[in-house]
């Protein structure tokens, strides 16, 4: 891990467990175009760091995530090309995710949103904040769910869920996110980061290469499904960020106004 080449990453380490956190807390953890970068590349170095065994992601102050950043939308609306190369290394992102065979945590401090909620839900297991929300509100800013929650919702929750919540971009609690198999634990706050290390630890101590491979066997299936629906939910997400519906949405959000979408 060469840590002088992230800027908005931060990491901590504790035995053989490597903690990475999103550290632009003034902005929710809201990805930026040098985030983006930075987390497309990240699993890939820690899978091959040989000073940890178990990665756990997280936000700094009291966000995990709140997904895109509104300069990063607006210029994917301005620059196609842009939005081409972003979509790339989203797929980068979540692919590095799937492929690093050693066990990711996600550590939900607070809401997670949009690719902050994808991030979350493509990590191995996921324990919550109880008072943190998550969602995937892609149509509430004009774009198809195409980052990745076309894939991993369905897979979670089943079908007729993962539509309701796509379709609408309602956020569920994290309470109700592990009632119905969404995340594995919600807990406490004060109790978070204790429950997420006593469980790093145990992976840590246990017979690390059964651990990583088991991964990896169940790993296969999710790894197709993802291979199958990624091109095309990519590609419907490039062509909703051309539509009226989006950059109204964008103009609403600066504006601090409802959108009025007119389906176009």
């Amino acid at each position: 891990m060469k840590y002088s080449d992230y800027q908005h990453l931060q990491f901590e380490r504790r035995g053989r467990v490597l903690e990475v956190v999103m550290n632009r807390p003034d902005k929710m953890n809201a990805v930026d175009e040098q985030l983006h970068g930075e987390l497309a590349r990240v699993f890939t170095d820690a899978a091959h760091d040989p000073e940890s065994d178990v990665i756990v992601l997280t936000g700094a102050g009291k966000m995990f995530s709140a997904g895109g950043d509104i300069e990063l939308l607006q210029r994917g609306i301005d620059d196609p090309a842009f939005m081409e190369a972003m979509a790339l290394e989203g797929k980068q992102l979540l692919f590095s995710l799937l492929d690093c065979e050693k066990p990711v945590i996600a550590k939900v401090n607070g809401h997670a949103t949009g690719l902050g909620a994808t991030m979350a839900l493509f990590c191995d297991v996921i324990f919550a904040a109880d008072h943190a929300r998550i969602g995937d509100p892609h149509v509430a800013v004009g774009l198809t769910a195409g980052d990745g929650g076309a894939v991993i919702w369905p897979q979670l929750i089943g079908y007729a869920r993962a539509k309701e919540y796509l379709m609408t971009g309602e956020l569920v609690s994290a309470v109700d996110a592990a009632r119905i198999g969404l995340i594995n634990h919600a807990v406490p706050a004060a109790e978070l980061d204790a429950r997420v290390a006593e469980f790093a630890d145990r992976l840590a101590a246990g017979a690390g290469r059964a651990i990583r491979w088991t991964k990896m066997a169940i790993n296969i299936r999710l790894k197709q499904v993802a291979q199958s629906v990624m091109d095309a939910s990519v590609a419907y997400e490039l062509m909703s960020s051309r539509t009226a519906d989006h950059q109204e949405a964008v103009n609403a959000f600066r504006e601090r106004r409802k959108p009025v979408f007119t389906g176009r």
